[in-house]
């Protein structure tokens, strides 16, 4: 029998192997443990590892969880940590890449029943975004926890926004257990405007945005981008000990292809590429630490995506791709997106093949249409970043007003 103390939840509570427990733990085995973050010993304690704040207000209580693989601390999955406290877990709603986050970017979550619970698993990525009345019938309070990157094209952030929205429609409670954002030292990149909303960024917010998700939670809340402006009955469980510049090591990769810290650092940068016909790595065993190519010329570095975990139709499957490595060197963490890549990219295929073959796409991720038009007229990467700065003045005085910490 394996024991899993969870003391330092201040509940008391074990956790074994050998009941209907421990249900998504499985999917610590589903992400290569050699690609995860190392953990490190950390003062900081996220909004999970804070039970004994809200234990009892939950008590008695029909809960609906948001959660995936990321949902852990020490290593047990909140859903069991409930459960194992009696608490009167009704169903799980799962994002995108599904609750053992074992998904493709884009691949279809489908509703099921979790094999080792039977709770039910409701899907909100695809169709159905956001609960509806009839699935928010039974609950009275919905726990969100989901380990954010801190990038708009995140799109766990409009999952949040949409849960928010239904909890403030049916009057129901929702608790959001905070934790901590490893891009949370910096805000960069354009304003997202209106014309480029969609399911990739929802808010009027730069690509990099510096703030946890309990502080983007209350941001949403406060500056009425819920629809018709409405508010949902928030409570944001804070992290404890943590300020935005602490530099923060995930224990678990938050989602499959974002697999070591200097992926997540580059993926502001480099997930702009996903609407190119640049491959970012997808279906190597480094995605979001290389780009490449079959059309760029013979470089030191090259790569052939394949079909992998978290990568079952990658971009150029089977075939050369001639790049760039990120993944050497020491320094993992950036303070700004880097446009010389997309530069790079753009002055290399620029004559010679199609680089950004999905126009709407690239805009949503963009979040403006001015970023393609800049780099098709050749504009330098100082250039382009001196149009950012009178939104990021602007959003950063609506951000000061919802942080929770220094």
């Amino acid at each position: 029998m394996i024991l899993l103390s969870a003391c330092n939840l201040g509940v008391g509570v074990s956790l074994t192997n050998n009941g209907s427990a421990i249900s998504s733990g499985d999917s610590l085995s589903l992400i290569d443990s050699r690609h995860l973050s190392p953990v490190v010993s950390s003062p900081i304690k996220p909004g999970i590892d804070q039970m004994k704040l809200f234990i009892d207000s939950i008590k008695g209580k029909r809960i609906a969880v948001v959660s995936n693989q990321s949902s852990f601390v020490d290593r047990i999955h909140l859903v069991d940590t409930l459960l194992a406290l009696k608490i009167n877990v009704v169903k799980v709603f799962c994002p995108e890449h599904g609750f053992r986050g074992d998904l493709d970017a884009g691949e279809k979550v489908t509703n099921s029943l979790d094999a080792k619970t039977g709770l039910p698993l409701v899907s909100l990525y695809g169709s159905n975004k956001k609960p509806s009345p009839a699935q928010l019938k039974d609950i009275d309070i919905v726990i969100f926890d989901i380990q954010d990157v801190g990038v708009r094209f995140y799109t766990f952030l409009s999952t949040l926004h949409y849960v928010m929205e239904a909890c403030a429609e049916n009057q129901k409670k929702l608790l959001v257990l905070d934790r901590p954002n490893p891009n949370a030292h910096y805000i960069d990149g354009p304003i997202l405007e209106p014309a480029c909303s969609s399911f990739v960024g929802l808010h009027p917010v730069p690509i990099v945005y510096g703030m946890t998700i309990g502080e983007y939670a209350n941001m949403i809340n406060g500056e009425g981008w819920l629809k018709e402006k409405i508010k949902c009955d928030l409570a944001v469980i804070p992290c404890k000990n943590y300020s935005h510049n602490i530099e923060y090591v995930l224990p678990i990769a938050p989602s499959p292809n974002l697999r070591t810290s200097r992926a997540i650092s580059l993926y502001p940068s480099l997930c702009l590429f996903e609407a190119t016909t640049v491959s970012v790595g997808r279906g190597t065993d480094q995605p979001f630490e290389i780009y490449g190519h079959p059309k760029f010329p013979s470089t030191s570095f090259s790569f052939i995506p394949e079909v992998k975990a978290g990568a079952k139709k990658p971009l150029h499957q089977g075939l050369k791709c001639n790049g760039f490595s990120l993944s050497l060197g020491d320094d993992v963490r950036t303070n700004e997106i880097n446009l010389d890549y997309l530069i790079n990219a753009r002055d290399i295929l620029i004559d010679s093949f199609v680089f950004i073959d999905q126009d709407v796409f690239f805009n949503n991720l963009a979040g403006t249409p001015s970023l393609k038009e800049q780099l098709y007229k050749g504009w330098s990467a100082a250039q382009i970043r001196e149009t950012w700065k009178p939104g990021l003045d602007e959003f950063k005085l609506i951000r000061k007003k919802y942080l929770l910490y220094n």
